[in-house]
């Protein structure tokens, strides 16, 4: 029986976790005429790009810049709607600063002569460099972005056919190694390589392909959604529920059912059975495979499969909400990357050796610049995320003795853009790898799932198809395309292309019934 069959006797969907992706697929599915349940273990829908309000603060937990608005335009239109009378996308100018000990700064913009003014206040002699980088940056954008973005990637010819434009373009070369070619300063060499780490990638040994964030931040912008990415998952929700699904929050997942190498639905923790032919699955693949489908014999993604990949670092993420500082440290902008003294000696740190480091590099979301809804009138809310290791090395960290010692040291260095910030705090919370290990069920506790290196790609990345039974399938950060919010939503268009329609005379009678 095929499923084109199958979907004329049942059009049942059940989407796990109300991620991105899992929204996506959702709102996907639902434009196809299936009847889709998403089931989410959260308060909200987001996932990773949820909030939390506390104390009359918004803190945004995960994803902070909205590039490629286009995968959202479209999802969208898909769907026969218009992303932008549902989502308030600010453009942000700058896009960031990222500042060094020694007072460094340097802004990213969209303008090609302001970011060379920028290169060349570091390093004048880097500005002929900087501009061979944007056109590697181009080339690689029309080929890893355009190219495969969206296209299935579970046949291994689909990443066989793009092996002759990879070396071409030197895929194997890290975006550290490439960048390294093009500019000699080692500031700078930082500032257009770090990318993959909002992504949870070592730029050291991530592909080169992803210099192609440059080319999107200068062609796109970068953008806020007023609301946080929350409002931009309560306007997904708000979509699947017009179009007759059903979102359950604080319904948790407990296992895959598969009979006679097909997907059947999916049990609860409480015990209830779900039954449905299609299952999309926007939990963690690692957690897919090794925990949902644990009672099932698996072909490709076995425990010791599992236990060889490469796993994106793990964060600590500290938000807090200060009491009348609106107008307070005037200098510090909506998006601030403050380096560490070493750059590399920390990626080895954290990715090579596993160990927490004193010295460190955060990232400060300061969103009340843009969208005052964040905190009380005078109020601010921030959140500062470090990247450290995940949680799967022999000796991982201690969170519970470690953290407040951690957060002390964080405290240090952010003392030097925020002077006196701790006697303004009003409310705050922290997240480590151990949260994100509770409370999204990522393996290791790591930030963003398998980390993106080549041979975790394409074809080598768990597919968005899964051999492991007939009608499930996978989107989000674990499959392909990967992490990052382009990403996320793009792994559902990839499934759209796979997945037939419910026939319309099946749509019709399903409506004359009800």
């Amino acid at each position: 029986m095929t499923h084109q069959q199958q979907i004329t006797e049942d059009n049942r969907a059940i989407v796990i976790g109300a991620g991105l992706g899992g929204l996506a697929a959702a709102m996907r599915l639902g434009a196809k005429g299936y009847a889709v349940t998403v089931l989410d273990r959260l308060d909200r829908a987001g996932g990773r790009g949820s909030s939390i309000d506390q104390d009359g603060h918004r803190f945004d937990l995960g994803p902070t810049i909205v590039t490629v608005p286009q995968v959202f335009e479209t999802l969208w239109s898909d769907c026969g709607e218009d992303f932008h009378s549902d989502v308030d996308l600010r453009p942000l100018a700058p896009f960031y600063e990222i500042r060094w000990r020694d007072g460094t700064r340097f802004e990213a913009h969209s303008d090609t002569d302001r970011m060379k003014t920028e290169v060349a206040k570091i390093n004048p002699q880097d500005v002929p460099g900087y501009e061979r980088f944007l056109s590697d940056s181009a080339k690689r954008y029309v080929v890893g972005f355009e190219g495969m973005l969206t296209k299935p990637m579970h046949r291994l010819w689909e990443t066989i056919r793009v092996l002759p434009e990879f070396a071409k373009l030197r895929a194997d070369r890290s975006i550290h190694g490439l960048v390294k070619t093009r500019v000699k300063d080692p500031k700078l060499q930082m500032a257009l390589s770090f990318h993959p780490l909002f992504i949870g990638g070592d730029p050291m040994h991530v592909t080169s392909m992803y210099a192609l964030v440059a080319h999107l931040e200068k062609e796109f912008g970068v953008h806020y959604a007023m609301g946080g990415v929350q409002a931009i998952a309560d306007a997904m929700a708000r979509v699947i529920r017009k179009q007759g699904g059903q979102i359950r929050q604080g319904a948790q997942v407990d296992e895959i059912l598969v009979s006679g190498g097909k997907a059947q639905g999916v049990t609860l923790d409480g015990g209830e059975v779900l039954q449905a032919p299609l299952v999309v699955s926007n939990a963690d693949a690692g957690h897919t495979y090794s925990h949902l489908l644990r009672n099932h014999r698996k072909k490709r993604w076995t425990g010791p499969k599992l236990g060889r990949q490469r796993w994106s670092a793990g964060l600590y993420v500290w938000y807090f909400g200060t009491k009348g500082t609106a107008g307070k440290w005037s200098d510090l902008g909506h998006h601030t990357i403050l380096n560490g003294q070493g750059y590399t000696s920390l990626l080895k740190e954290i990715f090579i050796k596993g160990r927490l480091s004193d010295d460190m590099s955060l990232y400060i979301h300061r969103p009340s610049v843009t969208d005052p809804s964040v905190a009380p009138e005078g109020d601010d809310t921030f959140y500062v995320l470090s990247p450290v290791p995940h949680l799967g090395w022999d000796n991982p960290v201690d969170w519970k003795s470690e953290e407040p010692i951690y957060r002390d040291k964080v405290s240090a260095v952010l003392e030097t853009v925020m002077p006196g910030f701790r006697d303004h705090i009003s409310t705050e919370l922290v997240f480590t790898p151990e949260t994100f290990r509770d409370r999204y069920l990522s393996p290791h506790g790591c930030g963003f799932s398998m980390e993106p290196r080549i041979a975790q790609s394409a074809w080598f990345r768990p597919h968005n198809v899964s051999e492991e039974a007939e009608g499930l399938f996978l989107v989000g950060a674990g499959t392909h395309p990967g992490a990052g919010l382009p990403g996320v939503v793009s792994s559902a268009e990839v499934i759209d292309a796979l997945i037939p329609a419910v026939p319309q005379a099946y749509r019709q009678n399903q409506m004359a019934a009800e």
